[in-house]
């Protein structure tokens, strides 16, 4: 996919922003018919096999040799209606969760940063390509897009949630069963496990927004979605709930590198490493995510962030 001439913002009026019609920020769709389980927890094996062990020391990081666009800014696709992870505020900033922590990566490594709203679809195929040097979406980091580009280590884990309506019938995972409508957004991890894993047809949206208002208005029973999505959508008040929540780390969250470019890749964790030493990642990650004050809450079933030498600070 091209596009054309691509303004780069630090910041824009929302109108400004490219339109995002998929935003399947946690999820990934997997090759049809392969079952995910995403919902069986950790899989330590797997997430040791993608997480260095340690890395280049900050200051030993040549800026003159990340591969940039423009050297000394990192251009970074994003989204723009996922919050809290991704999203445009009323002031016109690109800001949350992700978004929030590269800036402090940046700032690591003395870097400048622009955003620029895409298409979650478009967005790898993007970095693949060096329209953008950075890919920052809550990507969840499965083989099939290991395919297309590389991925730092991981910066978050995700929870799979269940919402519903507030006088639904359907309380947990457990009570999904074919004759219910179950809402997903395409193309996410959601979708594949409702196919996949439950082996149910889901009713596929192109978005949380649409998906969450089919909920509200009755076309669909249920939303099976990415707790962090879901958590921004449900309001008090609105006749919703999130009904059930579920660890899902299987894939780590990470952010999304040309293959080709290991040098900005090696850049990127040392400076995730650099903001977890310090404090920044425990505290941008309470935050952001209300529910995770403390750092049993940030790091579950033994996952933490960055590389397997750093450490979280006790909180």
């Amino acid at each position: 996919m091209k596009i054309k001439a691509m303004k780069w913002l630090t910041t824009a009026p929302v109108a400004l922003a490219l339109a995002v019609s998929l935003a399947a920020c946690g999820g990934s769709s997997q090759p049809s018919g392969t079952p995910t389980d995403a919902l069986k927890g950790s899989d330590q094996q797997t997430l040791d096999k993608y997480t260095t062990a340690d890395v280049t020391p900050i200051d030993k990081i040549d800026k003159t040799k990340l591969g940039l666009i423009t050297e000394g800014t990192l251009r970074v696709g994003t989204l723009s209606d996922a919050p809290p992870n991704i999203f445009i505020d009323p002031s016109g900033k690109f800001t949350g969760y992700d978004n929030e922590l590269l800036r402090a990566m940046a700032d690591k490594l003395g870097l400048k940063i622009e955003f620029a709203s895409t298409k979650f679809q478009a967005l790898l195929s993007q970095v693949k390509n060096k329209q953008f040097d950075v890919g920052s979406s809550s990507i969840s980091t499965t083989d099939a897009r290991r395919e297309t580009v590389a991925f730092t280590n991981g910066y978050d884990f995700g929870y799979m949630a269940l919402v519903t309506k507030e006088d639904a019938k359907v309380q947990k995972f457990a009570d999904l069963k074919g004759s219910l409508r179950i809402g997903v957004v395409s193309g996410s991890v959601q979708e594949d496990y409702v196919k996949n894993t439950l082996k149910l047809e889901p009713v596929s949206f192109p978005d949380y927004n649409t998906v969450f208002a089919s909920l509200k208005s009755g076309q669909v029973d249920a939303w099976v979605a990415p707790s962090q999505q879901a958590t921004g959508q449900v309001k008090p008040g609105d006749g919703t709930k999130i009904a059930e929540k579920k660890l899902n780390t299987q894939n780590f969250t990470a952010y999304a590198v040309a293959k080709d470019n290991p040098a900005l890749l090696d850049a990127l964790n040392s400076a995730l490493d650099a903001v977890v030493a310090d404090g920044t990642w425990s505290k941008l990650t309470a935050q952001w995510y209300t529910d995770r004050p403390t750092s049993a809450e940030q790091t579950p079933e033994g996952w933490k962030p960055g590389s397997k030498a750093v450490k979280v600070p006790a909180k």
